[in-house]
């Protein structure tokens, strides 16, 4: 799972281990160490309708209403994200780059541009 911060928005990209991983235990969650600490990150299945996001320090955690989760892993559907709020979400499958290869590219899902180029 990569984690992207900018403007006030965090962009969650899931390989399609990770979204594998959510379908089957509901939640998926990684970790960065600094000297002393770590933060880690985490996307998890949950009862409420709508996405709760949640950050104590040293996790940030997103809840994502089970049932529009089901819909974006069992779809083509490219992402979700909020509505609403602060900080934005926003939840992607995330694609082969069509520039560049490389071992993370492997379990990157086919970029549905792939055939244009």
């Amino acid at each position: 799972m990569k984690l992207r911060f900018h403007s006030n928005t965090l962009r969650f990209r899931l390989s399609q281990s990770d979204v594998a991983r959510l379908a089957e235990t509901g939640r998926v969650e990684e970790s960065i160490s600094f000297p002393g600490r770590e933060l880690a990150y985490a996307i998890e299945l949950g009862a409420s309708p709508e996405m709760i996001t949640s950050f104590d320090g040293a996790r940030i955690r997103i809840e994502v209403p089970r049932e529009r989760a089901r819909s974006w892993i069992e779809s083509n559907q490219e992402g979700i994200e909020t509505l609403g709020g602060s900080p934005k979400i926003i939840i992607e499958k995330d694609f082969q780059c069509l520039h560049k290869e490389g071992a993370e590219q492997v379990d990157a899902f086919p970029n549905p541009l792939m055939d244009k180029f």
